[in-house]
């Protein structure tokens, strides 16, 4: 049975490097429902620039798919899921190893699911060579009551 989700979004683009703008903008208009704070919405949109440069670079390599992102939010969560039905990963440890990358030429840092993996609460990857790649993310906002008790200083008077 699925979990009750409050709402949920569907978008699918062309994997375009420009799209991965889209695809923060598109993250952060959904995930602001939830009223995050600048620090969530930050890492939110990062990890999903991440996930989507993955299926641009990697995914597609030097053709043009689709790269699909869903999100559904249930109370203070939200859930992402980018996926692409290009090449695949051979090797998903190996992939997610820091500075591993298979793109070295392109001076990038091999660092994309070391990123996401900071930035958001879970990360998990799924692949299948030649049939693609689906990364599923969450992230637990924290209400402004959490934060207030874990920010909170006590100030006491002498009145």
């Amino acid at each position: 049975m699925k979990e009750q989700v409050e709402n949920e979004m569907k978008v699918e683009f062309l994997s375009k490097s420009a799209n991965e703008a889209f695809a923060r903008i598109t993250i952060a208009a959904f995930a602001s429902q939830l009223d995050p704070t600048i620090e969530e919405l930050a890492d939110i949109k990062t990890a999903v620039s991440e996930a989507v440069t993955n299926c641009i670079i990697h995914g597609y390599e030097n053709r043009i798919g689709i790269v699909k992102m869903e999100a559904s939010l249930k109370e203070n969560e939200i859930l992402i899921e980018i996926s692409d039905h290009g090449k695949g990963i051979e090797n998903i440890e190996m992939a997610k190893e820091p500075l591993y990358t298979t793109k070295p030429n392109l001076e990038r840092s091999g660092m994309g699911f070391t990123i996401m993996e900071s930035f958001m609460d879970s990360v998990n990857v799924e692949s299948v060579v030649g049939l693609g790649t689906k990364i599923t993310m969450r992230k637990e906002i924290k209400k402004p009551e959490e934060e207030k008790e874990s920010d909170s200083f006590q100030f006491i008077t002498n009145e």
